[in-house]
Parts: C-alpha cells; sequence; structure tokens
C-alpha cells in the first residue's frame, strides 16, 4: 500500500464491548480477526486474497465503539461499508448508525466518509431474503 486512508468511526453505544466481540468474532469467520476481552479491543486484517487490504482496529469505552481503518484510498469506501454495515446489522434495534470520517494522507483534511445505519426490521429481513 502506497499511500494509507485513515478512516475513523465512533459509534455511541453502552454495549460497546459487545459489539465490538460480535464484529471480530464474526468477521473471524472471512478474514484474520482478534479480540482481547481485558482491553475491550480488537483488530481485523483485511488481507484475504482478492480483498482490498487494509486492517481495523476496535477499541471500546463506556459510550463507543471505535474503529480505525487503515487502507488505501482506492478501498477505502469498500471497507468503510463491509465494516460498518456488519456492525448496523447486529446493533440494529439499537438504531446504530456508523459514520465514517476520513483523513487524506497527503494534506491531513478530514472530510465525511461512508456511513451505514440505522437500520430497519424490513432492512434486515430484505437482507435475510436476499441471502
Amino acid at each position: 500500500m502506497s499511500e494509507v486512508m485513515i478512516s475513523v468511526a465512533n459509534v455511541p453505544t453502552e454495549r460497546a464491548r459487545r459489539y465490538g466481540h460480535q464484529l471480530a468474532s464474526h468477521m473471524g469467520r472471512k478474514i484474520d480477526a482478534q479480540w482481547d476481552e481485558d482491553s475491550a479491543c480488537g483488530m481485523l486484517i483485511f488481507t484475504r486474497e482478492g480483498m482490498p487490504g487494509g486492517e481495523c482496529a476496535i477499541s471500546c469505552t463506556d459510550q463507543h465503539l471505535r474503529l480505525e481503518l487503515k487502507t488505501s484510498p482506492e478501498a477505502v469506501e469498500h471497507l468503510e461499508f463491509v465494516v460498518g454495515i456488519h456492525l448496523a446489522r447486529f446493533g440494529y434495534r439499537d438504531g446504530l448508525e456508523v459514520a465514517w470520517m476520513r483523513k487524506n494522507p497527503s494534506d491531513g483534511e478530514e472530510a465525511p466518509g461512508t456511513t451505514q445505519g440505522p437500520l430497519t426490521a424490513e432492512d434486515i429481513e430484505r437482507h435475510r431474503r436476499s441471502k
């Protein structure tokens, strides 16, 4: 990866540990993922062949789940969506919204990225039917 784009989402939730653990566990079926229960931190590592590369650090506070994605500018939108839509699906009952903020690698300027959620029960049902 030549340039590294950093994109951060601070998701307000009182269930940050639960969602962080669930995200790492679920994503770990397809990619490398780690979760440390003691520190309430984890990592998603996108190294699967045919998929954009990058990594996403997961950390928790009592009020937020923080996601920090590092990837190429070409892959940032795709990986924001992959991580964000999974979290939005897990937390649809809590109305989770994953709004990413990107930092431009060349000048450090911040700009909005993509947003996933909040999803409705109908969105979840439509996803289940499309599988």
